[in-house]
């Protein structure tokens, strides 16, 4: 329930035209950043680097609900999006970051943040990333 107040937020701030049809003439330009890169970015960043965290001491570290594994997988996940985006996009996928891994932590699995991360990305791009 989170992405869609965070989208209403954004809605609010910046106030975009919407053209929820755009993705049938650019498909493409969709579904790269609303299925493909999700996809890639949970198994590089919680299948991987999450998982081979739980095997070191950041294990028995937590801040609420976030373990240290997810905490350190998103400061790097920020990081991967600093490279690609401007920083005002950095800041907005550390929580979203950190809601995926909490859910790989809690099904022990890749499958629930891969499908939050396509829900999350699919209603951003589909909203505010047109063409």
């Amino acid at each position: 329930m989170a992405a869609p107040f965070y989208w209403a937020v954004l809605f609010s701030v910046h106030r975009p035209a919407v053209d929820i049809f755009w993705p049938l003439g650019a498909p493409a330009a969709f579904l790269m950043p609303a299925l493909v890169y999700p996809v890639l970015e949970e198994i590089v960043f919680r299948g991987a680097a999450q998982g081979m965290l739980w095997k070191t001491r950041l294990a028995a570290v937590a801040l609420g609900p976030f373990s240290g594994p997810n905490i350190v997988t998103s400061i790097a996940f920020a990081g991967f999006h600093v490279l690609l985006q401007p920083s005002f996009v950095t800041i907005a996928v550390i929580v979203p970051s950190l809601v995926f891994g909490y859910f790989r932590d809690r099904y022990r699995g890749i499958v629930p943040p891969i499908l939050l991360h396509v829900f999350y990305n699919a209603g951003l791009f589909l909203l505010f990333m047109q063409p």
